[in-house]
């Protein structure tokens, strides 16, 4: 007999906040009422009834990459201040919450890593180079990672191989220069070529975790559980605000449908996410 969802805890560690047309090349003038209290009200009732809907519990936010930066850091922290506040209106679904700093900030943002982490509480910080305009192994970059190890926050590593800037070696190269700090890549089995490519990156750096996300199916991923072990792998879906990307992923029966042990279908859906990101389980 297949198993259900509501036979596990699912903890999704890939939910977005914000346009993702204004990152993806879309209508400027889309959700032109997203600043607005109502729109944010109904965003989150939104996104709530979507996890329901797919049986996702609870979910790891991160702001969208695409946001506008004109007043330059000052910007980025906004962005980080609010990702905060969306985590703590609703802690019980949303237990921790992922920053941005941007290499363009230089000096700068090693001091917004240290807010972030000890006034904002935020657990990890999000890089996604193809919109910060540097590649993954930016000198910047590197020596974020480096304060981040420092500091405790988890680097959350966008990893979409067909992106040169995001190319898997690259994200080998962060995860070697902090080889005792966990990094999470994301996006990483977008394509049939970057999966086989995880199985290489997977020996080269021992402290990479690779989430779900844009993987067509769970075949290959399943293959990787158990040659490098379920504690590598994590439930993600890459779900976004408005108005693209609600969606409810495909992989989560596929999972629960594998012939992984129980004990290893709950550390991918919720037990290497909540050891991560130091989040307690549900009460």
């Amino acid at each position: 007999m297949s198993a259900t969802a509501g036979e596990f805890e699912v903890l999704d560690v890939h939910h977005h906040v914000g346009n993702a047309f204004r990152a993806l090349g879309g209508d400027l003038s889309s959700a032109p009422d997203a600043e607005t209290e109502a729109y944010r009200v109904r965003e989150v009732e939104d996104r709530l009834r979507i996890m329901g809907e797919g049986g996702v519990e609870r979910a790891i936010v991160i702001p969208g990459h695409g946001y506008e930066r004109v007043n330059g850091i000052a910007d980025t922290r906004a962005e980080n201040d609010a990702i905060a506040r969306y985590r703590d209106a609703c802690p019980e679904r949303f237990p921790a919450a992922i920053g941005i700093v941007e290499p363009r900030d230089g000096h700068a943002s090693l001091a917004e890593l240290d807010r972030a982490r000890n006034e904002l509480g935020l657990a990890g910080i999000s890089f996604h180079t193809r919109f910060q305009g540097v590649s993954l192994d930016s000198k910047w970059i590197l020596a974020y990672v480096e304060r981040m190890a420092d500091l405790g926050l988890v680097p959350v590593v966008h990893a979409m191989n067909e992106t040169p800037e995001e190319a898997l070696w690259k994200l080998a190269v962060i995860a070697r220069s902090i080889p005792d700090t966990p990094v999470l890549a994301l996006d990483p089995f977008s394509s049939f070529e970057a999966t086989r490519e995880c199985f290489f990156i997977a020996e080269v750096a021992p402290n990479i975790l690779f989430d779900t996300s844009l993987s067509y199916n769970f075949d290959f991923i399943e293959d990787f559980a158990r040659e490098f072990g379920a504690d590598r792998v994590v439930f993600g879906t890459d779900l976004y605000s408005t108005p693209v990307g609600r969606r409810i992923s495909h992989l989560l029966p596929q999972i629960l449908d594998s012939a992984l042990s129980d004990d290893d279908k709950r550390k991918i859906l919720s037990g290497n996410a909540r050891r991560l990101f130091g989040v307690s389980a549900p009460d």
